[in-house]
């Protein structure tokens, strides 16, 4: 049994406040010394780089890292995400125990409205959801701009509907004045559920979206350091910090396996090609343009043995020394087409590597940076796609089989995955894809080709630790002749 004080941050929609009450939460108990382990509950990965920003203010460090696989700020945690559909219900409490471990307080931001979950799958991924599999007492943030009396019904509605979930507090976000907030606390004094804070209505500390959401920390970092101080600031006056650290230490301990990636790695059938961090070496894009990833993937690499060596594709003209395969997730190069075109030492690198035959992840962002161009921008070439902006969103779970032997997975690997784009490349799949769709509906994607695995295709490898495992064992033979 594990004690870990820990509070759930949820709210009966999305706009409500939740990422930057949550945030603010994390850098004022931070500032109180307290060692705070950041989680988000589902796929996004935008809002974990503000959570250790938040965290990482404890440390003195100016905030969350260059955006790689792993990477935070010096002596911070990662902001780690918690999905219930990407990696199943029985790995989140694991997973958590692995994040938190050691910490004084974990702080979980929910996804959505609280029993908003996976589409025509109940509860599954939902806040609600993970709030049970952890037992954690949830604070409910609510936007309280336009209504006054009426809050008693809404937070006695979400209170009451699953009595497994225990809704034990709220915060009242948006709230216009004085008056305005004295009507809300006295329509909820009978609810018997308390008030843990009252923030006003602000646009000071708001941070800038564009077509994918947030504006991620690692293109705003010194604007988002004041960000952050200007949120504690706000929670530390607004919010009863003392009565929600009593609340979190309330929750009760958690029983079962703490998530351990050199154990995942050992259970797969391919055992480890050397002692942990101590063979071939996998550089894993970051930077502005690549700041998505899941901080298990580093950890699932290094215990499959690779020295994981974080690279800038907007800056380094060299991939790493010793390069043996390289893993490009998520983020925005539509944003920096012009600058990772112009980087031409880069893109041949890239180029002479595939033909190498050595091992390539790409997904989403890597997909396009592998593609012959971008907006009309000349990218790396390596794939014959062209890539472009779309005015449509592509957004939602997916279930996935891997349709031939790639750098990856072996053919018929069943994954479950995440797609998030506004980006389009034609033609979408090559001769060998790299995954067929069949839920929710069914089709190719993506691009297997040597040992480049390319695709739209975001997938929380905590789940399939044997996609690490292959991935550097098929690193191998190439670090062999580079060494």
């Amino acid at each position: 049994m594990v004690n870990v004080p820990r509070l759930v941050v949820a709210a009966p929609s999305s706009g409500s406040g939740k990422t930057t009450v949550t945030a603010g939460l994390m850098a004022a108990f931070a500032e109180r010394g307290l060692d705070v382990s950041p989680h988000k509950v589902g796929p996004d990965y935008i809002d974990p780089g503000y959570h250790a920003l938040a965290v990482s203010r404890s440390a003195g460090s100016p905030g969350a890292g260059s955006g790689g696989v792993g990477s935070a700020g010096a002596g911070s945690r990662p902001g780690r995400n918690l999905d219930a559909y990407l990696c199943g219900p029985d790995r989140i409490a694991p997973l958590f125990l692995h994040g938190a471990a050691g910490c004084d307080l974990a702080l979980v931001e929910g996804v959505m409205g609280l029993f908003d979950g996976a589409a025509g799958q109940g509860e599954l991924a939902s806040t609600a959801h993970v709030a049970k599999l952890l037992r954690a007492p949830v604070v409910l943030v609510v936007d309280a701009s336009s209504q006054s009396r009426s809050v008693a019904a809404l937070v006695h509605g979400f209170a009451s509907w699953d009595p497994e979930v225990r809704v034990a507090g709220v915060i009242l976000n948006k709230v216009g004045s004085d008056r305005h907030e004295v009507m809300l606390r006295e329509a909820l004094e009978g609810s018997g559920v308390p008030v843990f804070g009252v923030l006003r209505r602000t646009d000071a500390v708001r941070a800038p979206s564009r077509h994918l959401g947030l504006v991620p920390v690692a293109e705003r970092r010194a604007e988002a350091v004041g960000s952050a101080a200007a949120l504690a600031a706000r929670v530390r006056e607004g919010c009863d910090l003392d009565g929600l650290l009593a609340l979190a230490r309330s929750a009760p301990p958690l029983s079962g396996p703490v998530w351990d990636p050199v154990a995942e790695i050992r259970a797969t059938a391919a055992a480890p090609v050397a002692a942990p961090g101590g063979g071939p070496v996998v550089a894993v894009a970051g930077g502005p343009a690549f700041t998505f990833s899941y901080a298990e993937h580093g950890e699932l690499l290094t215990a499959a043995g690779a020295r994981v060596v974080p690279f800038d594709p907007l800056r380094d003209e060299r991939l790493p020394e010793g390069t043996a395969g390289v893993v490009i997730g998520g983020g925005f190069p539509e944003v920096y087409a012009p600058e990772l075109s112009a980087n031409e030492p880069l893109r041949a690198e890239m180029v002479r590597l595939a033909a190498s035959g050595a091992p390539i992840a790409a997904e989403c962002a890597g997909l396009l940076y592998l593609a012959r161009s971008l907006d009309g921008q000349p990218m790396c070439g390596v794939l014959e796609g062209e890539a472009r902006m779309s005015d449509r969103l592509t957004l939602g779970y997916r279930e996935a089989v891997a349709v031939s032997d790639t750098a990856l997975a072996v053919a018929g690997t069943r994954v479950r995955g995440h797609e998030f784009h506004r980006t389009a490349i034609t033609p979408g799949a090559g001769p060998d894809p790299a995954w067929g769709i069949v839920h929710p509906e069914r089709r190719i994607e993506g691009f297997a080709q040597g040992g480049v695995h390319a695709s739209y295709l975001h997938v929380h490898w905590a789940a399939v630790p044997s996609v690490a495992a292959r991935f550097v064992a098929g690193c191998v033979p190439r670090a062999s002749r580079v060494g």
